[in-house]
């Protein structure tokens, strides 16, 4: 379902077809919860695409050389912070609408910048942490305290 009693029924939500087979379900929550651009990223000017795509870039370095050792966890939280404004700024332009409801419901609505700020702020502060838990457990982080 999607809300279009809305000012800006001009913005294009994603589809909320209740017909997609679970594979294409997950596939498209994927997309919605990891990329944070939409409809029109790719009419941008070759050098904002380009941009942005290296900070996506730099930002899973940080993560692959913390994940080795390299980087101290400090300096990821640094880039992954930056991640998230600039996240909260490409959403705010290209994907305006969040989920109503369960996270699990197909149903969205527009979103205002508080919103698409609590999301994100939400969002990449559990994927950090499942992230860092799992450096900690394959022993690429030094335990607490040491």
């Amino acid at each position: 379902m999607v809300d279009n009693q809305s000012p800006r029924n001009n913005v294009i939500l994603p589809p909320s077809d209740r017909a997609m087979s679970l594979p294409q379900w997950l596939l498209a929550e994927a997309k919605y919860h990891l990329f944070p651009w939409g409809p029109g990223f790719l009419s941008q000017k070759p050098a904002v695409i380009a941009v942005s795509i290296g900070l996506a870039l730099a930002v899973t370095v940080a993560w692959v050389l913390a994940a080795t050792g390299r980087a101290a966890p400090l300096v990821v939280i640094i880039w992954w912070t930056g991640w998230s404004v600039y996240e909260c700024i490409s959403r705010t332009y290209f994907k305006p609408w969040i989920k109503e409801g369960a996270w699990w419901g197909r149903q969205y609505r527009h979103a205002n910048v508080a919103d698409i700020i609590a999301y994100v702020a939400t969002k990449n502060l559990l994927i950090g942490a499942i992230l860092f838990w799992i450096l900690y457990l394959l022993g690429a982080l030094p335990a607490p305290g040491n």
